[in-house]
């Protein structure tokens, strides 16, 4: 392990400004988490009933603090996404690297430990950053956290490193490379892997509809969130199996269309249709909680003003709440976005000799851009169609609770659409890019 992690400072050192790219990436992702941790600690570490003034009155009781913990948690996981992200780029442009070291008798396994032992100086970076921003934002309001919460802040900043690298093992798992240069990646074996994760997803589902149809539980009983986390789970699962399988078979079945972006398009997705299913999945899983925020908060609204709450300072304490919530999702979709960015332009530079020989052989640039935004259009519109019913079950079990007897609202539906469309804007981000990536000067490296 020492000697890997001597040659992996020493490419680091080495870098070329396509890694410094990645470096900035991995250091940002890093800082991210970390104050997102570092608050979700912050919070956590008030104890008994204070009087903070935000939100309101948000953060006096215990009970609205640990709502806003495990929002502050869960903006994790999008955070994770975008370093696994950073990672694949960065073992895309160390392809000859990778050779070099394959070449010297290293085996697969240390060439991908070298690769996560590269993210872990810039994850330290960014997460002492995080550190150093959210000190000066302590010392500004004049708040001082107890001895633990200092503890498990120095815990937060050496366990983020270790949780990149961890995070770009995991990314690399699959991927070879080969003494000459070529990396693949390995596809696992089919199993029952897939049936036991759905079995698991469904057991909080049936027990939380039988406590609530059966018994009548209310909805603050613990059977309701075990229903809408399995529902969330499941859904958003289904959703991102969903851009995978549709991946592959559109991309089996359009590669003998008339059109020339649709081929180009559908060969991509015929290569690794389990690459989109990679890039959206933590996009596709804020969508399932988006669509199913939208419509618990329009019931919820509709029930205070049905409850004479009318009072702007009461009205002003339920809707700062609600609305720090959606703040939350929106922060986790702008991360999952710029994540999808990222894989989209990682995507263009490994394939930037094949697309050099497109440019070089006559292909219009129009062709390739319109290739490349519908590589991600096309498997993506039947993930966000499950991923839409997913979060109106979950808008429909909660009007059905709740409000029993009122109609639905149709606004969460306006969700997947509008994520559809920031979508295809991000993965336009990378069309700049994709003019440098397809000039003919790029056939050198072949």
């Amino acid at each position: 392990m020492r000697a890997d992690a001597r040659i992996a400072w020493s490419l680091a050192r080495g870098s070329d400004r396509r890694e410094w790219w990645r470096i900035a990436l991995t250091a940002v992702g890093a800082l991210l988490a970390t104050v997102f941790a570092l608050a979700a600690i912050t919070v956590a570490a008030v104890r008994g009933q204070v009087s903070i003034p935000f939100g309101n009155g948000l953060l006096n009781q215990p009970g609205e603090r640990a709502g806003v913990v495990v929002a502050l948690l869960l903006l994790l996981v999008p955070v994770l996404g975008l370093l696994g992200q950073c990672a694949r780029i960065g073992a895309v442009h160390r392809d000859r690297r990778m050779a070099v070291l394959r070449l010297a008798g290293a085996s697969p396994a240390q060439v991908r430990r070298i690769s996560a032992l590269e993210s872990a100086p810039a994850c330290l970076a960014g997460s002492a950053g995080g550190l150093g921003a959210v000190a000066v934002a302590l010392a500004v309001q004049g708040h001082t956290p107890p001895a633990t919460a200092w503890v498990a802040f120095v815990v937060v900043v050496l366990g983020v490193p270790v949780a990149g690298a961890l995070v770009s093992v995991l990314a690399l798992r699959r991927v070879v490379a080969s003494p000459l240069g070529e990396v693949r990646r390995v596809r696992p074996e089919r199993g029952s892997r897939a049936l036991l994760v759905l079995a698991v997803a469904a057991l909080p589902i049936a027990v939380g509809a039988y406590a609530l149809v059966v018994r009548g539980s209310s909805p603050a009983a613990a059977s309701f969130p075990m229903l809408v986390f399995g529902l969330v789970f499941l859904t958003g699962g289904g959703a991102v199996w969903a851009a995978g399988a549709s991946a592959a078979h559109l991309g089996r079945r359009l590669t003998e269309s008339a059109s020339p972006a649709v081929m180009i398009a559908a060969g991509r997705l015929r290569d690794d249709p389990w690459a989109a299913a990679r890039t959206h999945a933590a996009l596709l899983l804020v969508t399932v909680v988006g669509i199913a925020f939208v419509g618990v908060r329009e019931v919820v609204l509709a029930d205070l003003r049905g409850k004479g709450v009318h009072r702007a300072a009461d009205l002003a304490f339920y809707t700062n709440g609600i609305d720090l919530a959606g703040v939350a999702i929106l922060v986790a979709l702008a991360i999952s976005l710029f994540g999808l960015a990222v894989g989209t332009a990682e995507s263009l530079a490994t394939r930037r000799r094949g697309l050099a020989a497109q440019a070089a052989a006559g292909v219009p640039h129009t062709v390739l851009a319109r290739a490349t935004l519908l590589e991600t259009a096309l498997p993506l519109a039947p993930a966000v169609l499950l991923a839409t019913v997913g979060g109106m079950a979950v808008h429909l079990a909660y009007t059905a609770v709740a409000a029993p007897g009122t109609a639905p609202s149709m606004l969460p539906l306006l969700v997947p659409v509008a994520v559809y469309g920031a979508c295809l804007l991000a993965a336009a981000t990378s069309l700049p890019l994709l003019r440098r990536m397809a000039h003919p000067a790029e056939l050198r490296f072949a």
